[in-house]
């Protein structure tokens, strides 16, 4: 998405090759978990950050045993489900943003649904599990190192967002950040978008996951060229339809496209959080609870 601070296509481009992108179109591949009742799990990482998406059953549990960090928990309209951590429980009908506080932690669900949590690279068990671990097995020396920003107001604990509550038009979206992470919930689209205002740029040293939970999306993207031409590649158009997620990485250039028919329900994941966007008046919808760094 657009940005003040973004690398526009048509700078310069850096010349060390790029990571591959990651296309994960959850329909087409194997889980990496499925319980006994029936509840399927994949599995995909960044440099900084974790996806696991689950089509979930009623009764089935996830669940995290001491966990490092915070987490966030999405539910797609339906997926309703009871969420606990420490000694604090909370129902939810779906259609909510949660964070999740270090220690143990259970999302059980009551219904049938899909259930998104994205987490950081602590979650060192979730990154060795991903279906893409090779690709960063160098370590992303190019991406900038996830640096927990401060601990929030309050201190750690569960964090409820029904995301009807945020349907102002106020902002570029319905961004929430924790110490951690960055999700922008984007209201869900029955439209399509003007193909001739699309919004092609790149991120010159951090990754952004493109997660569909509804809908179906089409992301640009284009290699930049170096001066090694057995570098080029040609431009993708590739189709995503939910569940999917796509991981840009740096310096690739790229833009989305929803094309009706909906409704096409997405958000960009970042880790950690960025500052450009925590700079903006009223763009942070809990930055009241989320501290800057100095």
């Amino acid at each position: 998405m657009a940005s003040e601070h973004i690398k526009r296509a048509g700078n310069a481009a850096n010349n060390a090759p790029l990571r591959p992108a990651t296309q994960a179109h959850y329909h087409r591949q194997p889980p990496e978990e499925a319980d006994a009742l029936g509840t399927q799990t994949w599995i995909t990482r960044a440099a900084n950050f974790v996806v696991a998406i689950s089509k979930v059953v009623a009764g089935s549990a996830l669940v995290r045993d001491d966990h490092p960090d915070e987490y966030m928990l999405i539910l797609t309209p339906g997926a309703g489900a009871t969420v606990a951590a420490g000694l604090v429980r909370t129902v939810s009908p779906g259609d909510a943003l949660f964070i999740i506080p270090p220690g143990r932690s259970t999302v059980t669900a009551t219904a049938k649904g899909v259930i998104a949590r994205v987490f950081s690279n602590r979650a060192t068990d979730l990154c060795a599990q991903s279906a893409n671990v090779s690709t960063y097995a160098d370590g992303a020396p190019e991406i900038v190192p996830l640096v927990p920003w401060p601990t929030p107001i309050g201190g750690f604990k569960l964090r409820h967002y029904p995301l009807e509550n945020y349907r102002e038009p106020q902002t570029f979206g319905r961004l929430f950040r924790s110490t951690n992470l960055m999700i922008n919930a984007f209201e869900p689209i029955t439209v399509p978008r003007d193909t001739r205002s699309l919004s092609p740029h790149s991120h010159a040293d951090f990754e952004q996951g493109s997660l569909s939970l509804s809908g179906t999306v089409f992301h640009h993207l284009r290699t930049p060229w170096t001066p090694d031409m057995s570098a080029w590649r040609p431009d993708e158009h590739v189709e995503f339809k939910s569940p999917a997620l796509l991981v840009i990485p740096a310096n690739l250039i790229h833009t989305t496209r929803y094309t009706g028919g909906g409704p096409n329900w997405f958000f960009d994941i970042f880790s950690p959080p960025r500052i450009d966007f925590s700079e903006k008046p009223g763009w942070v919808r809990n930055a009241g609870e989320y501290p800057m760094p100095d």
